[in-house]
């Protein structure tokens, strides 16, 4: 504790701190007492002194300090890491069906106390992802216990693969990185999910390898689309597009702009036997959906599920822009009395601002939209209220009525 530099906020400041959030920014600060290097534990002092926990620093980023522990007394040891990933892993247990609990996030940053580091389990497989220089240290340690955990649960882990390849690494002056923790291994992994398989590349594949995140919004769509003509856009792996010819959905047509996604899926769908009725094309989907409106085509269903479109504050307003152009396309593809499934992955879009945004997308093309459901991300991925940063998928089901 002595050792630590203490770091001490100016008086007013901290005020995402206390109001449950994890961390500290660079424009906060007011006194730096003690050496420290990048990615040290220090101690956080309020303006008067007071003791407000312990966290790594790293003057590279704006987000100056993550805590780690609002006890100023907290040893960050092995203890401490198994204590938090056993609680991670029994909050998955409690929460996720048994059978979901073979592919699920079991690490998800902030929101399991463990700021800057993901870890998703892919059957037998752990994918690590670590955006902070802080946690970076600690990463071969978290899954050292985690594996022990899971091991008391029976479950053995037959391969670790980290995907810390995101630009987001670059903010906190680390480099970019993929490689294998441990003994080599089938990247190519099964796994089940919704009764649905897939052969997930965590080498390969967007983000770990997998968005584990839409797992109950592409369950909810599969008694949506039954009987149903389903344009799935954004298609990635065929995720949506699958649970809606499982579902059974009359015929499924999935647009992606990339090749490789569309070639996972069109394997996707033979491995379930359903590519007699789902189909995938590799086309821009803000090219390809004006040309469907344009040679008549209609659905009955419309998923729209694109990549965040902001990923900074700054860039929201053109995020907006490019989210109620999407939608528009996409109400204009509906048959009246058909339905709309659109979404959001971005939290600088805030549900406040996503909502707006459609609504101004049906009044611009005379559609009235009646609410199906509203959901979120699955709770392997919780919210921590307070930490704004864990709240960002938004899932909205609509009916689409013409006006007319």
């Amino acid at each position: 504790m002595s050792d630590r530099a203490v770091i001490k906020l100016k008086k007013g400041e901290g005020r995402y701190l206390k109001a449950g959030g994890a961390w500290v920014f660079d424009n906060e600060i007011d006194e730096y007492t003690g050496f420290y290097e990048n990615g040290d534990i220090v101690s956080l002092v309020d303006f008067d002194g007071y003791p407000m926990g312990v966290g790594y620093i790293n003057d590279n980023s704006k987000i100056r300090i993550r805590m780690l522990s609002r006890d100023p007394k907290t040893v960050i040891d092995k203890k401490l890491f198994y204590e938090r990933v056993k609680v991670a892993w029994e909050y998955r247990k409690t929460v996720l069906a048994k059978k979901d609990l073979g592919s699920c996030r079991i690490i998800f940053g902030e929101a399991d106390f463990l700021p800057g580091i993901t870890i998703d389990k892919y059957e037998d497989v752990l994918v690590v992802e670590s955006l902070a220089m802080g946690i970076d240290r600690f990463k071969e340690v978290i899954v050292d216990e985690l594996k022990k955990v899971l091991a008391e649960d029976g479950i053995a882990i037959r391969g670790v693969y980290e995907r810390s390849d995101s630009r987001e690494r670059k903010k906190e002056g680390l480099p970019q990185h993929k490689g294998f923790i441990g003994e080599e291994f089938d990247t190519d992994v099964e796994i089940v999910e919704n009764d649905i398989h897939y052969i997930v590349d965590v080498v390969n594949g967007q983000k770990t390898g997998f968005f584990l995140d839409q797992k109950y919004n592409r369950l909810a769509m599969q008694r949506i689309c039954r009987g149903k003509k389903v344009l799935d856009c954004f298609t990635h792996m065929g995720t949506f597009a699958l649970n809606a010819g499982y579902g059974g959905a009359s015929s499924v047509l999935g647009l992606d702009i990339s090749e490789y996604a569309v070639e996972q899926a069109r394997a996707n769908a033979l491995l379930n036997h359903l590519d007699d009725k789902v189909k995938f094309k590799a086309a821009n989907v803000f090219d390809e959906l004006p040309r469907l409106i344009e040679e008549g085509e209609r659905y009955d269903v419309v998923i729209l599920d694109p990549p965040a479109f902001t990923k900074s504050r700054e860039a929201t307003r053109k995020a907006v822009k490019g989210y109620r152009e999407i939608n528009m396309k996409g109400l204009r593809l509906v048959e009246d009395g058909g339905y709309l499934a659109t979404c959001s992955c971005s939290h600088f879009m805030t549900q406040e601002l996503f909502t707006k945004t459609i609504k101004e997308a049906a009044k611009a093309v005379h559609k009235r939209l009646r609410q199906v459901e509203f959901r979120t991300q699955a709770p392997d991925h919780p919210i921590l209220w307070a930490a704004d940063e864990s709240y960002y998928l938004k899932f909205i089901i609509f009916q689409v009525v013409d006006e007319r």
